[in-house]
């Protein structure tokens, strides 16, 4: 027999999964629209309360070591873990609603993730209006505060880097060229640098490892659709609902849940649409990224 906690997780896990409304949720379940709503609210902040930090966290010892080894099978060194950010819509808030307005016609959040090679999100930042690009978001996140201001330009543990040419190559994240140079973020070249054969093979292959936090993006929106629509809650409680769904994302990676086809979006629904991603150009050089970026392009072959 199915015990009242049971049914309330399954009313709330079925409004996650799919893009119908509270009354069509009430009716399938027999229960009132209010009580929908309030159960929404209950089980989204019992699942940040119990699990956030259980299954959202930058990799520390062996879990750090497993990450490196899986992104350096997809070719790229010294990585664990590749940063993007993707549009949740809303409902037109009512402050300041055009700084919503993202450059596709509709209103968003933008959740920042961090991502492993299993397509796990280490990391999230969620909230910033539509319209923001990625490096601003960047910029005010936890992420960037931890590594710019308390960890001096380390993400992760020194001991952890390598030595190529007489060059510290610290473990980072890749992104793409929407995002700042760092020590502790890697970002391809552009057309601008006149390439390379070097420069083009290391831009390519940071490219395709980054290529996991777009798919993890597609998997976590395949599974809980309600983040296609416009989430008919209140724009301050939509990071928490994108929040809960990134936990269960993990959960179901973790526990290698199938992932069909059929959950793919389509063409015709929301899209998965990237944030603003046109290059990064704001940043004075950063000489000791340079130098990082320089000597992992020229060593990339020997180092994986």
């Amino acid at each position: 027999m199915e015990s009242n906690g049971d049914r309330r997780l399954s009313i709330v896990l079925w409004w996650y999964a799919t893009p119908g409304e509270y009354r069509t949720i009430s009716c399938l379940f027999g229960v009132g629209i209010s009580t929908v709503c309030t159960l929404v609210h209950e089980v989204t902040t019992a699942l940040l309360e119990a699990l956030y930090h259980r299954f959202i966290s930058l990799p520390q010892g062996q879990r750090l070591d497993d990450t490196i080894a899986g992104f350096l099978k997809r070719g790229f060194p010294q990585c664990a873990g590749a940063i993007d950010g993707t549009h949740i819509p809303i409902i037109a808030p009512t402050d300041n609603h055009a700084d919503y307005y993202n450059r596709k016609g509709w209103h968003s959040i933008i959740l920042q993730a961090v991502v492993d090679h299993n397509y796990c999100f280490t990391d999230v930042f969620i909230g910033w209006p539509g319209r923001s690009h990625d490096a601003r978001v960047l910029a005010n996140s936890d992420l960037y505060q931890i590594a710019e201001e308390r960890q001096d330009g380390w993400l992760f543990p020194r001991e952890k880097s390598t030595f190529v040419d007489g060059v510290e190559i610290p473990v980072h994240i890749i992104g793409d060229a929407a995002y700042p140079l760092r020590r502790w973020l890697m970002k391809g070249f552009t057309q601008q640098h006149h390439l390379s054969q070097e420069q083009i093979r290391f831009t390519h292959t940071l490219s395709s490892a980054r290529m996991v936090v777009e798919n993890a993006f597609g998997r976590l929106k395949g599974r809980w659709r309600c983040l296609l629509k416009h989430i008919d809650i209140d724009t301050k409680l939509v990071p928490h609902v994108v929040a809960a769904c990134c936990i269960l994302h993990n959960i179901c990676e973790i526990q290698k849940e199938q992932f069909l086809p059929e959950w793919n979006v389509q063409e015709s629904e929301m899209p998965v649409l990237s944030v603003d991603s046109s290059t990064f150009e704001g940043e004075r050089t950063n000489t000791s990224a340079e130098l990082i970026r320089t000597t992992l392009t020229a060593n990339l072959t020997s180092l994986v």
